[in-house]
């Protein structure tokens, strides 16, 4: 057999079992001629072991007694569980289709790769319940379901269906993790005694299931401390206690939270310094350190919250050695033995005394940045190993030459940041805490830690350059205010990593901003070294010495050019005729030691260039970097469905993007993968060395929109829907004349720079108006005011969201039902691809509506005329490519209310409901086919019913009011598909985690208009044998129209009143749309307290007939599951369907 070249080899097994060629003993290993592998270190020589960098031939192959595998997905996207989990379950059914098993997945997210038809044999989307997956496992009846690649939702699921002895039941195992192995790791008492059995040390803590065990628990840990409710995802439902009221406060969240009402309360570790560990077991006990992870912020802030850095740049070899020995050993004890975990642990800075804090037997979102941080393909991996594989067995895909038990090694540094949307939660505690609220995350990599910094800042596109020379720096004005800054540093907040760069300007000491902030003095002293180059920067002569070193410490060519008084275009040109141009470096697994297969690169300033450019023609598409509320998972979909087609057609796809979370930076998905920010300067540097024909700019939502003109005017090759359309589309001017000319309809309207503008524009128009920025997604900014004196205040707060672009004003159509649609054009044809009906009237922002297709209500005659006017517009603004039009229908008039020539959040909806991939159809008509090529010339209308629901993060914003309007706010969607629209509606709302109760006690309190609407509703549900329950104005209209109601107090008429009811749980479903000024108080305090004890809030009255149609559906019967497969066969029909 060949010796292998030199190699490292990370193997772990007890000592003892080294007569097996698969069982190694943990230490550093390298070939050594001529006595093959030698540990370093420990003085033992691994004479029996000899290993070579090509497959080993497996002596335990897969497991032959399994035929098919249900994978449990992990629903819709929410914080603490985003896109990484499409990202982990699209790579697991690829993983298992491989080896020949039939893959049947269940998830209710419409915007996943995972639920496309060709990613397993069997797709269901249905609702992650006990209930619906009982019925898909008696209907498929598999051998095994797989639930650890379906975050904390695929874990609960699992467990649950063992719980109840489904599984048994039906004959079916449970891999990846065995039952016991699940509650032994998430059972916060039960992982407490585990690791004292070990002699690993933890927090002092006590586990409660009511409030007088949480009092006696808090009576022996004392204050402050920590609450972890059990079996949760992102900390929902934790928090950190400093008084008794808090205490209890936070007990009681988490106890609603939790699903075996089960919290922690352990001791506060707030300034201990954080790690966690990414471990891979397999069933003979090989194991590997997949990656180190340091958390920037130190204890008490949700590592979801955390600025994160890999590898673990602070620790000693003494401490890196103990906590990779700790990790293997707490896998063996709790019995990882197929898969991937993540183990968290705490240091003391001053004493090095570590504990254990948690570990997640399952994929993760750590797992995600892990395998985008080294390559590693953590969850195709655990896959393998769920059904018998074993490290040793298994090829590295990024060398195509090491084994799976050879463990990483990285020579580069990489920080990921988190993204927050606090701005769409007005009243939201901005404090950063042991419940996760940011909405997505930015990856950057660079050779260091400063430059992976910088790029990390750049890359989370809220328009700041990086760290410092940023002229809109809104942590500048701490400077001025002492106490402010110092409270900016002690109480971690999404703005404290700039906080501390205002400090050290302001002349504070390392020593000084570590006692107030924690943060690791190593870190801190790398950004004194940024804010000390900066002052070197201003105003000096920018040498060909001096631009490098910036270039090398991460600064973008603006802020070299904000430092120097110069523009950004003259320092690139100077910077590049000194022929100072990025470098491109691969991610390989393994520090260079082998050449990679896979092109995965990320930019840095030296003088190699890694970069291999292929032989085909390239197109480039640009993603749309972190997730956020209007940007999320759906544009993701877009960007990946663009890659399959430019690849289909015979070119290589180069993707580019910064989003660690996502199926795009997944290594496999394009032909080059660039982890890199999307700003004007790294996109153009990547487009000069790769040299594109075509650059797709309108999958990734509106972050490469708005990169779009600047691209244009540099000479990149856009392709698709031109730029100047685009702004025929948004520019308010060139739109109206666009509707004139076609005789369409809109809503009166005008553009304002100032308030006086607004002023006269809302006069002319009359009021309500609808108030908005241009050139922003998801609704930012946008309000329906009703008098000037609000019209006003928006001005003066919400006019900087666009600074660049006027303030729109529209009239608002009050009780108009508003309609989208999608459509694909090629120039000369346009097909409809998708006409869907809200639920929810005019004025709810379009993602935070429910809505049908094909519509239900709409006359077939307004119907027509939208499909008339949509097709008139592509063809008039020149649409190549997709477009989305939003509607309003008022007194059987049209309005068209925008129009977007670019991808929408609702075409992976669209595209499972029709049956046909509509991204993949619009990229290869950017790239020159026609749609008659394609065979998509005619509008498909299913023989069923398609619902899209929104969901909601306000469990994470406790207080915040949850009334919806023109601001998006929901964070995912999930899909119900049934033949019976009351079907469709019930799938959706129990996937979106609505608890219908099909029995019990309703409570009503609608405004004034609504009082009258309501009586067929209210009858209804009396009918089906709920219990009502009004406040005086709802309860007088009911009972004297002979419906049976109980009249409840309102909260400022006495004791008990109706949010006494809702602590108590004595109310199971809650129906309430919002009143006037004067009810606020009243009507915000029911719905907060509503979140806060989890029962159903609906608070619009479109909303309040869909729930009370899926209450009768309940009691009609039951509904069947259905595979995606199942119901595009029905597309073969293709009559029209009517509502029952």
């Amino acid at each position: 057999m060949p010796r292998p070249p030199e190699m490292w080899l990370s193997i772990a097994s007890p000592a003892a079992s080294l007569a097996t060629p698969h069982a190694f003993c943990f230490n550093r290993a390298v070939w050594s001629p001529p006595n093959g592998f030698e540990t370093r270190g420990s003085g033992l020589t691994l004479d029996l072991l000899i290993l070579h960098a090509a497959p080993i031939p497996c002596t335990m192959p897969r497991r032959d007694d399994l035929q098919s595998i249900l994978i449990i997905g992990s629903g819709p996207i929410v914080i603490g569980q985003a896109c990484e989990f499409d990202y982990s379950g699209t790579q697991a059914c690829k993983a298992l289709r491989e080896e020949g098993y039939r893959v049947i997945l269940v998830n209710s997210n419409p915007a996943t790769i995972m639920t496309d038809p060709e990613t397993a044999d069997a797709i269901y989307i249905e609702p992650i319940t006990i209930e619906a997956v009982t019925k898909i496992l008696e209907k498929e009846r598999p051998s095994a379901i797989l639930p650890t690649l379906g975050g904390q939702t695929g874990l609960n699921t699992g467990l649950g269906l063992y719980d109840r002895g489904i599984l048994d039941r039906l004959g079916v195992e449970m891999i990846g993790a065995k039952a016991e192995v699940i509650r032994k790791a998430e059972d916060r008492n039960l992982f407490r005694a585990a690791m004292t059995s070990i002699g690993m040390e933890s927090a002092r803590s006590g586990s409660a299931h009511n409030m007088d065990d949480a009092r006696r628990v808090l009576s022996e840990i004392g204050l402050p401390c920590v609450i972890r409710p059990g079996f949760t995802l992102g900390g929902t439902g934790g928090g950190i206690a400093y008084n008794v009221d808090e205490f209890e406060e936070i007990v009681e969240r988490g106890l609603a939270a939790s699903m075996n009402s089960e919290v922690l309360v352990e001791e506060c570790l707030a300034g201990w310094k954080e790690f966690e560990m990414e471990v891979m077991r397999d069933y003979k006990d090989n194991a590997v350190i997949i990656c180190s992870i340091e958390n920037l912020d130190p204890m008490g802030v949700h590592t979801g919250d955390s600025i994160t850095v890999a590898p673990a740049q602070t620790l000693t070899d003494r401490e890196y050695q103990n906590m990779r020995n700790a990790s293997i050993r707490i896998l063996r004890e709790i019995g990882i033995e197929c898969g991937g975990s993540n183990v968290q642990f705490a240091i003391e800075p001053n004493t090095g005394r570590m504990i254990v804090i948690e570990m997640n037997p399952r994929v993760s979102r750590s797992s995600a940045l892990a395998s985008k941080a080294t390559g590693f393909p953590i969850a195709k991996f655990a896959a393998k190993l769920a059904v018998g594989y074993t490290l040793d067995e298994l090829l590295n895909d990024i060398t195509k030459k090491t084994p799976a038990c050879f463990e990483p090694s990285i020579d580069y540094t990489v920080v990921k940041i988190p993204r927050f949307a606090f701005e769409k939660f007005k009243g939201a505690d901005r404090t950063l805490t042991t419940q996760m609220k940011s909405v997505g995350e930015t990856m950057a990599i660079g050779r260091t830690f400063k430059e992976a910094l910088q790029k990390a800042v750049r890359g989370l596109e809220t328009g700041r350059l990086g760290i410092g020379l940023d002229p809109r720096d809104p942590a500048e004005l701490l400077a001025e205010d002492e106490a402010a800054l110092t409270r900016a540093l002690r109480v971690p907040n999404e703005h404290r990593l700039l906080a501390l760069r205002v400090a050290y300007r302001a002349g504070w000491s390392t020593d000084d901003i570590f006692e107030a902030s924690k943060i690791d003095p190593w870190f801190l002293e790398n950004i004194r070294e940024l804010v000390d180059f900066e002052n070197e920067l201003s105003g000096a002569l920018l040498t060909k010495e001096l631009i490098r070193d910036a270039k090398r410490l991460g600064y973008s060519d603006r802020q070299i050019a904000l430092a120097a008084g110069s523009t950004e275009a003259d320092v690139t040109a100077l910077r590049e005729e000194m022929g100072i141009r990025p470098t491109y470096k691969l991610v390989d697994t393994c520090a260079a030691e082998f050449e990679a297969a896979t092109p995965y690169y990320y930019s840095t300033w030296e003088d190699e260039d890694e970069y291999r450019p292929g032989k085909k023609p390239r197109v480039m598409i640009l993603g749309g970097g972190p997730n956020r509320i209007g940007q999320g998972i759906e544009f993701d979909y877009c960007c990946v469905h663009a890659a399959i087609a430019v690849q289909e057609i015979g070119r290589e796809a180069v993707m580019v993007n910064s989003n660690p979370e996502t199926v795009s930076t997944d290594y496999d998905t394009s032909d080059d993968l660039f982890f890199e920010p999307l700003t004007h300067e790294d996109v153009m540097n990547i487009v000069k060395v790769v040299k594109p024909e075509g650059i797709i700019v309108q999958f990734g939502g509106q972050t490469p929109l708005n990169l779009a003109a600047g691209l244009h005017r540099a000479g990149a090759p856009l392709i698709g829907t031109s730029v100047d359309s685009i702004d025929r589309a948004e520019d308010r001017d060139l739109f109206n004349q666009c509707i004139k000319k076609l005789g369409l309809h809109q809503p009166e309207s005008g553009m304002a720079a100032d308030t006086g503008q607004a002023f006269a524009v809302a006069r002319r128009i009359g009021y309500p108006v609808l108030v908005r920025p241009s050139y922003v997604l998801g609704g930012r900014a946008m309000e329906i005011v009703y008098d000037d004196e609000a019209l006003e205040r928006y001005m003066s707060n919400a006019a900087n969201v666009s600074p660049d672009r006027p303030i729109l004003v529209d009239k608002f159509l009050e009780e108009a039902i508003e309609v989208d649609v999608d459509a694909i054009s090629d120039g000369k044809i346009v097909v409809i691809g998708g006409v869907m009906e809200h639920i929810e009237e005019a004025g709810i922002h379009s993602g935070d509506s429910t809505c049908v297709l094909p519509p239900h209500t709409l006359p077939m005659e307004i119907q027509d005329e939208i499909r008339r006017a949509t097709k008139a517009l592509a063809k008039e603004l020149g649409v190549i490519g997709l477009m989305n039009v939003q509607y309003a229908v008022k007194e059987d008039r049209v309005f068209v209310l925008e129009v977007n020539p670019r991808a929408s959040r609702t075409v992976p909806f669209v595209s499972k409901a029709i049956g046909r991939p509509l991204a993949k159809l619009a990229a290869k008509v950017m790239c020159g086919m026609t749609l008659e090529e394609l065979g998509f010339t005619e509008e498909v209308t299913p023989p069923y019913f398609s619902v899209k629901t929104p969901v909601f993060p306000f469990s994470k914003f406790p207080g915040v009011d949850i009334t919806l309007g023109p601001e998006m706010r929901s964070t995912g969607e999930v899909m119900g598909i049934d033949d019976d629209l009351g079907f469709a509606f019930v799938k959706a709302y129990q996937a979106a985690g609505l608890k219908l109760p099909k029995t019990g006690r309703v409570f009503i309190s609608v405004k004034n208009a609504d009082k009258r609407a309501i009586l067929p509703e209210a009858r209804q549900l009396h009918a089906l044998g709920y219990e009502l329950f009004a406040t005086e104005g709802t309860w007088r209209a009911l009972r004297s129209n002979g419906i049976a109601v109980t009249r409840v107090n309102k909260v400022h008429e006495g004791r008990p009143h109706i949010v006494d009811m809702l602590k108590n749980r004595e109310i199971d479903l809650i129906l309430n749309t919002p009143y006037g000024k004067q009810q606020r108080i009243d009507d915000s305090s029911i719905r907060s307290a509503a979140v806060t004890a989890g029962i159903p809030c609906v608070t619009t009255k479109a909303g309040i007939s869909a729930v009370v149609s899926a209450l009768a559906a309940i009691h009609r019967g039951d509904y069947k599951v259905n595979t995606i497969q199942e119901h595009q066969l029905k597309l073969l029909r293709t009559e029209p369907v009517r509502a029952r």
